[in-house]
This record gives C-alpha cells, sequence and structure tokens, in this order.
C-alpha cells in the first residue's frame, strides 16, 4: 500500500521535532534489517534520510549520486555492506543517535 504524502509529511515533521522518535525509527529501522525484515527496514531509513539529511546532502557526503541512494533505499535496493553502513554511519552524526547492538541474553546449548 502506498503512503500518502500527508502521512510522509507527517513523519518527516514528528522526525524533525521529536528526538525520541527519530531514534525509535532509526532503532526500528536497523532492527528490521538485522531481522530480515528489509524492506521495512530499507523504507524507515528512507523515511529517516527524508526527515534529517535529505538524499542529496547524504550523496554529497557520501560521495554517491542521490538516484544511486534512492535505488539501494529502495524496495529493490540491496546496498552492499560498505554503502549501508556508510549511510547508517552519517545518519548517526546527523541524528546524534548512537546505535548498538546487544544480544537478548539467550544462550545456546
Amino acid at each position: 500500500m502506498a503512503l500518502t504524502q500527508a502521512f510522509m509529511q507527517t513523519v518527516r515533521a514528528r522526525a524533525q521535532r521529536d528526538a525520541k522518535y527519530r531514534e525509535a525509527l532509526f532503532t526500528d529501522a536497523i532492527n528490521a534489517c538485522l531481522t530480515g525484515d528489509t524492506e521495512t527496514g530499507k523504507s524507515m531509513l528512507r523515511d529517516l534520510v527524508n526527515a534529517t539529511i535529505g538524499f542529496e546532502r547524504l550523496a554529497g557526503q557520501l560521495k554517491k549520486s542521490s538516484k544511486s541512494l534512492h535505488r539501494m533505499l529502495g524496495p529493490r535496493g540491496n546496498p552492499n555492506a560498505e554503502n549501508f553502513f556508510a549511510i547508517v554511519g552519517t545518519l548517526q552524526k546527523k541524528t546524534g543517535v548512537k546505535l548498538r547492538v546487544t544480544t537478548l541474553g539467550i544462550t545456546t546449548r
């Protein structure tokens, strides 16, 4: 289902004014990627890019074309690890969110 322009504007406005929302959006995006729901994760990362740095500035910082970055985070996009972590690193700096991977304490025998 396609999102409406009004909904995307609402997400953008909230992310711009609410640090906890930005952190939750970022955390949920990365968690989605780590659990295999890459389509949702990339969609949330697109929202975060649009709400914070924008694709043009992100492209300039990463020395990539914005069109290429749009494709990477698109529904059929498949960024390599170097590009994905460059995007994540830049977003961490821009948002002030410091991500950390931790375990859930599950042990195997």
